[in-house]
Formats: structure tokens, sequence, C-alpha cells
């Protein structure tokens, strides 16, 4: 194993020296306001007395306080963040110690003395998907030698292996070797000053106020200074872009640091196997915590969510069809490539981590060998996996207050109603993703079809060639949209690579075109297929003599969705007509607005109350969608009457709204779903007269 330093890039200490300038350029920018500040004030205090003196009296007393008071609440507003309690919120963090984890901590001690750094001043447990290093960041953390802290997270620690776990924490001890981690303190407590300044303004806003309404003479300087306070914040705020996008810029080559140094540690492979698992591992996990945030009105939660979180990650791998190794999912780029096509690359400057495929190729260069594989799972560092588990949940629990007595249920449970609702809301898997981002074919689209057509067997139907090909259009048609954007300046970036060329928005009409040429051909060969596809399973139908059941469902699925575009714009309508409420506006601009909103709500009621009297959306209107559609209907609700809104008029609306959607989206996701599961039972039966038929799940 190579352990040879790990030099610090060209590049790295490029973005070092932009980032500590930046940090200095704040530092003048602020000291020069103060200064002028101070200036202000005695300039405003000498034009006072002076004032006062060439001619006293109450008018020109009244004059020069208001001048002295426009100059000290300038320096007030820049120096109020001194005043300022910051407390930091660790509640979710659960510390531990080498009494409470001996294996633990030896492991952490053997990769300090490996990557040559120190151990950390404490250690963390969290509930997430992730690892990391952080100060106790406080002003004096800008100057003073101060530790740092290591965080891990368990959900991650549920999701790696031991070599991989390995792998982070030399990461995240990568960190520690790095001097410049001292400059993220720094940014830390510009971004403090800087928000004080921007945006916690109450008690400033307040203070003036009270002194304007002293008297009528302070008004105007009070004014005056409140102008000048606008003026101070528009600098601020370039200023904080100067800051935090050089800083964002030396985070990334943090980050391609760090990888190298765990890199010298592990060999490449086990940090890059756990990068692009990471996304899977997250996933399972919000999927978890959905889950249970939606069962608070039950009064439901679990006493170990990781094991839920593992069985929720290896069950999204196996419908993935990803392959195992050491009882974990293994992520190829192949899998991450394969939904997305897309050529355009923009660099987000406000990114604190390169991209994954970024890291992934950077590991890949260094190519450094593996050392040693125990086949261990990370939990074997742990003294008591079950039981650290399950108080990480309970603590996780605890913030959450239930209005009834919980009731626990286990992975058993849980896994029967997730993978149910999975299937629920999946496509049948003999169409290999298909029609997971696209509709079979309807309305003008079936005109016109020759059954001579029809020369292509099913596995080319739905291969991976014709799938790459969906991928590659919807790719496209968002780089269409987003280059557009760029041609017109609503998305403002400098330049872009597309395909490996680099590009301004200039070149944009061309490109443009040239794609647009490219997504019509691939269009072309889409529908060419869906109507080789639509021949398939109407012949296929015919054999089984189900023609009938298939046109039927031709029938019903060409309704809806010729239906569908017309009924979500009364939606979308209906929604942007009442954005209005959740903005504090005049009274009347308030009435002006319900008067617009009432002229889209009939359309959009008409609209509901014809979903209501459809058999077909009826299908899947449930109890609590009928009650909230039904009392929406009842009356014309009056929304607004100076000076308050009818909050319960309101939540009558928005649950209409709310229901017409998951109505709408419900139905044709049903209508589709159908379609496909008799096309699927098309395929998969194999003998007409019903001898060993093999069946789907509906």
């Amino acid at each position: 194993m190579n352990k040879n330093i790990v030099f610090t890039s060209s590049n790295f200490k490029k973005q070092t020296v932009k980032a500590i300038s930046a940090i200095f350029f704040f530092v003048f920018s602020y000291i020069l306001l103060v200064i002028l500040s101070i200036c202000l004030t005695v300039l405003c205090g000498y034009a006072g007395i002076m004032l006062v003196a060439l001619k006293p009296m109450f008018i020109t007393l009244m004059i020069g306080l208001g001048l002295v008071s426009m100059g000290l609440l300038t320096i007030i507003f820049l120096l109020k963040f001194l005043a300022q309690k910051h407390t930091v919120d660790r509640s979710y963090l659960i510390e531990i110690s080498a009494s409470d984890e001996p294996r633990l901590f030896e492991f952490i001690q053997s990769i300090v003395i490996e990557v040559k750094t120190e151990f950390p001043k404490k250690i963390y447990l969290s509930n997430d998907v992730n690892a990391s290093v952080f100060y106790d960041s406080s002003f004096w953390s800008m100057f003073l030698p101060i530790k740092k802290n290591l965080q891990i997270g368990l959900g991650l620690v549920n999701s790696v292996s031991e070599e991989e776990f390995k792998a982070i924490l030399a990461h995240e001890f990568g960190h520690f070797s790095q001097r410049t981690m001292k400059i993220g303190s720094y940014v830390y407590n510009v971004n403090r000053v800087i928000y004080n300044m921007l945006y916690d303004n109450d008690s400033y806003l307040s203070l003036a106020q009270d002194w304007a309404n002293v008297s009528s003479y302070f008004s105007i300087f009070v004014n005056g200074a409140v102008r000048i306070v606008f003026g101070i914040q528009w600098i601020l705020r370039k200023v904080y872009n100067i800051v935090n996008l050089n800083h964002m810029s030396l985070s990334r080559e943090m980050e391609f640091h760090a990888d190298a140094v765990a890199a010298h540690v592990t060999g490449s492979k086990p940090l890059i196997t756990s990068l692009l698992r990471l996304d899977l591992a997250n996933q399972a996990y919000q999927t978890v915590l959905g889950y249970y945030d939606q069962k608070i009105d039950e009064a439901v939660k679990t006493k170990n969510l990781y094991d839920q979180q593992l069985n929720v990650m290896n069950f999204l791998a196996m419908a993935n069809k990803l392959p195992f190794e050491q009882n974990l999912p293994q992520v190829h780029f192949q899998h991450l490539s394969r939904y997305n096509k897309t050529k355009l690359v923009i660099k987000d400057q406000w990114a604190s981590h390169p991209s994954t495929v970024d890291r992934v190729a950077a590991l890949e260069n260094l190519n450094i060998e593996v050392a040693e594989n125990t086949g261990n799972a990370a939990w074997s560092l742990f003294s008591d996996p079950s039981k650290l588990q399950q108080q990480l949940t309970e603590h996780l629990f605890s913030g959450v207050e239930y209005s009834k007595e919980e009731t626990f249920i286990d992975t058993t449970v849980f896994m029967n109603e997730f993978t149910g609702r999975f299937n629920d809301n999946s496509f049948n898997e003999v169409f290999n993703g298909y029609y997971d981002t696209k509709n079979p074919l309807s309305g003008n689209d079936l005109i016109g079809i020759e059954e001579e057509d029809l020369k292509i067997e099913f596995d080319q139907l739905f291969g991976d060639e014709i799938l790459d090909l969906v991928y590659t259009f919807n790719s496209l048609e968002t780089d269409i949209v987003t280059l557009k954007q760029i041609y017109e300046k609503t998305f403002g970036v400098k330049s872009f690579d597309y395909d490996g060329n680099r590009y301004t928005p200039e070149d944009c009409f061309e490109l443009i075109a040239t794609l647009e040429r490219e997504a019509h051909r691939l269009k072309t060969e889409i529908i060419k297929n869906d109507k080789c596809i639509y021949l398939y399973f109407k012949q296929r139908s015919m054999q089984l003599g189900r023609l009938g059941e298939f046109e039927k469902h031709v029938h019903l699925y060409h309704e809806i969705d010729l239906e569908y575009d017309t009924k979500e714009k009364h939606y979308v309508d209906m929604l942007n007509a009442a954005n209005f409420i959740y903005d504090t506006t005049p009274f009347d601009i308030i009435e002006q607005k319900i008067q617009e909103l009432t002229k889209v709500e009939v359309a959009f009621k008409q609209e509901l109350e014809k979903m209501m009297s459809s058999t077909i959306f009826q299908l899947e209107l449930n109890k609590e969608m009928r009650k909230d559609i039904t009392k929406y209907l009842s009356q014309d609700w009056v929304y607004f009457k100076r000076p308050n809104y009818d909050n319960d008029a309101l939540e009558v609306m928005m649950k209409g709204i709310k229901s017409y959607q998951v109505l709408l989206s419900a139905t044709i996701f049903k209508v589709k779903k159908n379609y496909l599961n008799f096309m699927a039972e098309l395929e998969l039966v194999k003998d007409e007269k019903g001898i060993e038929l093999e069946s789907v799940q509906h």
C-alpha cells in the first residue's frame, strides 16, 4: 500500500488563496463601511451643532438631533450582530465515548495513525446517511486552535461494509489534516454577520420606527438611515456571493483531496462502491421516514427504523436488478447513467461537493489497489448494534408529539405495506420500465397502422436498446428546455459544455436546432416501436379470443388521456389564481384577486362536478375525498371580508383543490395500469385453454 503523503494540487492551492482573499475582502469592506458610517455620524453631528449654533431654536435642535440619529442608526445597524446570541442545536446528536464503543474507537484510532492526524475532540452519532467533520464554530474559533468533531450517521453505517466505512472515515480524517478547514470557520462567521444584517432586522426596524414616532421631525432622517442601510445590504449581498462562491470552489477541491487520502488508506474501490451506493441508501432511509411522517395522526412508529431501511434498500436494489456482494447492493455507472442521458454539463458554482461522477473518475484515475477485505459489515465495529439502532430510533421519534397512545409495527408489517404500495404504484416488470416515463400509444397516433408493420419480436419491443432510446429522448427534451432558457437569458450562465464541447449562450440557437432534429428522429423511432407494440398485442388478443377486452382498454385509456391535459389545466389555473393568499397584500388588491379567483373557480368547480359524476373517476374516489369535494361544491365560499381572510373557507377550498389533483392523477394512473396489466396478461398466458397459465398481479 502506498503510504506516501498526499500532496495538494495546484488548483487546491489556487482556490485556497482565492478563498482567503475573499475573506480579507469582506473584512476590508466591512471595516470601510464602519469607518464611513462613523464619518457620517461625525459629519451629521457637526452639521447639527453648527445648525443649532447658527440659529438656536426648537426646529434647528430637532433637525440637529435627527441628523445625529441618522448616523447613529447606521452605526447601530453595522454593529448590531455583536449583541446577537447564537446557539447551535445539537439535540439531534448523541455523543459516545470509548467506554461505550471500544472497538469503534480503536478502529478510528488506527485510521488516525494511518492518516497522520489528530483524534476527534468528540464523536457523535446521528440518524442520517452521512458522516461529517465540524468545528465548535464560534467567534474565537477563527483565531484559536480548535479541535474538530466527528459525526457518524447510523443510516450510513447501515449501508456499508467495514472496508467502505474505513474509507469514508479516512476521507473525513483527510479533512482533519487540511488546514484549509479553518477557512470554513471564517466563512461560517462571515455568513452569520451578513445574515444578521440582511434578514435579522426586526428589532432594528422596531427601534428605528420607535425613534421616528417620537417626532415627525425625526421621520425624514430615519428614512434616510433606512435608505443608507438598503445600500449597505446591496453591497453585502455582492460580498456574500464573492466569499461563498470562492469557499464552495475550495470545498470541492478539499473533497477531492480527502478522497485521495482515503484511497491511500484503503485503496480506491471501497470509497467508490460506497459513494455509488449512498443515493440508494438515502432513498431507502427517506422512504422509511416518509412512511412514518404519514402515520403521525395514527400514532404509528417503530422500534428500529434501520432494519426497515436495510430491507427497503435491498428491495429497491432487487427491483432494479442490481448485483449483490457481501450482502450489499452494488451500484454501477451503468445503472446511474441508464436514466440520465444528458450531455449538458453546467458547472454548479454553489455546490460544496463535486459530483459523484467526478469523484469516482478521480478515484479510478488514482487506481490504488485494495489491501484487504474482511467481508464484515460496518456494524461489526459496534458493541450492540440492535440496542444502538433502537436507541437512535427512539431518539428520533422523541421529537414527535402524538395525539394518542403510540403503537409499534415490526419490519414484517412495514415491508408488507411498503411492497404493497410499491407494486400498486409500479407497472408489470415484463415491460422492463418502458412505460415508467411514457404512455401507451393513443388517439391519432393509432390511425393508419398497417398489419404488415408488425415485424418485431416481444423481446425487441421492450429490450434495453429501445429503452435506452426512450431515456435518451427524455434527456434530450430536458436539455432543449434548459438551452432555451440559457439562450433567452433566464438561466444565467456564461458558458457550458455539451457533448464535450464548450458553448456560450450565443451558440445556443444552432445547437437547439440540431438537438430538435435529433429529438424528432428519436421520437419517430419510438412511435414506430409503439405502433408495433399496439399491433403485437392486438394480434395476441385476437389469438386468445379477447379482442373485445383489448379494444375496451384501448378506448378507455384514449378517453381519459384525451381529457387529461384539459383537466390538468383547470387545476393549474386554480392553483395559480389562489397563490396570492400566501403573500402579504393590500386589501384592495386582495379583493381584486378574489374576483379573478372566483371566475377561475366557476370552470374548476364545473370540471370537478363532472369528475364526481363520471364512472371512471368514481372508482378512485375514496370516502375522505368525497367528503372534502362535496363540502367544497356545496356552496359559494366567501374567502375574504375586511379585514380578515376566512381561514375555514380557505381550508375547504384547498382540500377541494388537493382532492381534484389526487383524483385526477390516481385515475389516469389506474386506467393506464389496468391497460398494461391486460397487455402483460396476454403475453404471459401460455395456453389459450387455461393449462398451466401464468398470472400477473393486478
